[in-house]
């Protein structure tokens, strides 16, 4: 019932399972391992500034890297100058199906700025952004907003009709305000009611984390889709798991010890090969304490890994670690 096929524009989604985008976690390594093994309807690239794709950033440019990659796929921007999004947006059409703008971040490097939920005090220029985006790209447009900047500035609402009017084909909403930041209960009412406004899809989005949480949501909202961010953390199976129990209405048995261990060591595998010894064994850290939470002596395998500097010690800590 609420398991579907989902159409953004003129894409249309395997099922409306979506992996958010969150900075310094899905870049390709994480992308593979998502949809390899939970099979979310699309994924979602971490932001990369609007400026930086103009300059041709050579940091920026590796970040928007898909090869190999399993279609579709989402990637998103963030800037506050409709000129420069526009010119952002012609170039990234190469290397996306879908194009996605960022006014949710509530990062103080990004908003001090001008750039993500910011923009949310200035319902303008969301629209300039927007319409700009929208007539530079032949793919499809979705924006991603949170309820509004505080509660004094709740203004989803608003910003869903007029995102809905400059031309983008999907909204996501992040239930709780910037000043919130992932604090506290995501509002999942603000959500129903920009459902109810608008009628192009609307996505929820905050306090996903298990299987019950995907239904509720649906029942609650009446949304079309649904996006997994912090929920994917060290389960890249959550989305599997959220499908199977929505059709079926029972959960699928827990991951084993076994295949944990192997999908770890090819997610190892991928960030060696993307990024090298040094960066992969110091990133996939972040990694380990996100797949080892809740396992018995998760602490000591988390200390270990976090001065692990070469592709041998990493392996032999998690081979002695799991028992394998």
């Amino acid at each position: 019932m609420y398991l579907k096929k989902l159409k953004i524009g003129n894409v249309e989604l395997e099922n409306n399972i979506i992996l958010a985008p969150m900075a310094g976690v899905t870049d390709l390594p994480f992308r593979i391992i998502c949809k390899k093994y939970g099979n979310p309807g699309l994924v979602c690239n971490e932001m990369v500034s609007a400026k930086a794709i103009c300059y041709k950033d050579e940091k920026t440019l590796k970040m928007i890297k898909s090869n190999n990659e399993k279609r579709p796929i989402s990637m998103q921007i963030f800037g506050s100058d409709p000129e420069v999004m526009g010119r952002a947006a012609k170039f990234m059409c190469d290397y996306t199906d879908i194009l996605d703008i960022n006014m949710g971040c509530p990062a103080p490097k990004v908003v001090k700025n001008g750039d993500g939920s910011r923009l949310l005090l200035d319902l303008e220029l969301v629209y300039k952004i927007v319409k700009s985006v929208v007539e530079n790209s032949d793919k499809p447009v979705t924006v991603k907003i949170r309820k509004g900047w505080d509660n004094d500035n709740i203004v989803a609402v608003e910003a869903a009709k007029i995102i809905e009017k400059a031309g983008a084909d999907a909204i996501i909403v992040h239930g709780r305000t910037r000043d919130e930041f992932y604090s506290g209960k995501a509002d999942w009412d603000i959500i129903k009611q920009v459902k109810q406004t608008v009628n192009i899809p609307v996505i929820g989005n905050g306090d996903i984390k298990a299987e019950e949480d995907a239904l509720k949501i649906f029942e609650q909202t009446g949304v079309d889709g649904i996006m997994i961010g912090r929920g994917a953390l060290g389960n890249p199976w959550i989305f599997k798991q959220i499908a199977y129990y929505l059709e079926n209405n029972e959960k699928i048995l827990e991951i084993s010890k076994e295949e944990k261990y192997k999908v770890i060591l090819e997610h190892f595998e991928l960030l060696l090969k993307e990024k090298g010894e040094y960066t992969a064994t110091r990133e996939i850290r972040k990694h380990i304490s996100w797949y080892v939470k809740g396992m018995k002596n998760a602490t000591i395998i988390r200390d270990k890994i976090n001065s692990v500097e070469t592709e041998h010690d990493f392996k032999e800590s998690l081979k002695q670690y799991f028992e394998i």
